[in-house]
Parts: structure tokens; C-alpha cells; sequence
């Protein structure tokens, strides 16, 4: 008698668990919490990336024709100024890039 009792007991919280594990959009339709959460937050990020790559970018062209400008005919200093220019400007157009390809993938998801 107590064995079955402690049987019955223990299918009963099992299936309580395992009823209440599920939400009902991740059961059979839909996306699961997590990974609209996810999906929000990568786009969150994004979104964040793009808007503080475009002062970065201006910062370090300044700062680079600065350099350029204020060499005093010093080649090294030169370098160093051409250097931040191109790189500056080359992580913006990957930056711009990567946001246009995919929102291309996002296009053709949907």
C-alpha cells in the first residue's frame, strides 16, 4: 500500500512538470520564448552597432587627417595618418556590408 501511494505520488508531480514545462506557443506553433528573446536582442545589438559606427568612424577620419595634417613632413607620422583613414573607412563600409546582406537574408526569410 505505501509503495503504490508513493507510486502514484510520483507520476502525479511527473506529470504536473511535465505539463507545465511547456508554454503553449513553444508546443506546437510558433517560436519559443527564448528565441524571440534572442531575435529581439540581436536586433537590439544591431541596431547599437550601427548607431555608434558612424561617429567612430567620423572620430577616427578626424583624427587621422589630424595626424596627417599636423606631421610637420615626418613620413612615419604620415603613414600612421593614412593608415587610420583607410581602416577607419574600410570597418564602415564591413560595418554597412554586413547590415545590407543581412537584411537581405532577413528579406528573403520572410
Amino acid at each position: 500500500m505505501n509503495k503504490s501511494i508513493f507510486n502514484l505520488f510520483f507520476i502525479f508531480i511527473f506529470f504536473l512538470i511535465f505539463l507545465f514545462s511547456f508554454e503553449s506557443t513553444s508546443f506546437c506553433w510558433g517560436d519559443p520564448q527564448i528565441v524571440t528573446k534572442l531575435n529581439s536582442a540581436f536586433e537590439s545589438i544591431k541596431s547599437w552597432i550601427l548607431k555608434i559606427a558612424t561617429p567612430a568612424a567620423a572620430v577616427a577620419v578626424g583624427t587621422g587627417a589630424f595626424i596627417k595634417k599636423f606631421s610637420f613632413g615626418d613620413e612615419e607620422r604620415i603613414r600612421t595618418g593614412k593608415k587610420l583613414i583607410k581602416g577607419s573607412l574600410f570597418s564602415y563600409a564591413f560595418i554597412l556590408a554586413i547590415d545590407l546582406i543581412l537584411s537581405a537574408i532577413k528579406s528573403l526569410i520572410n
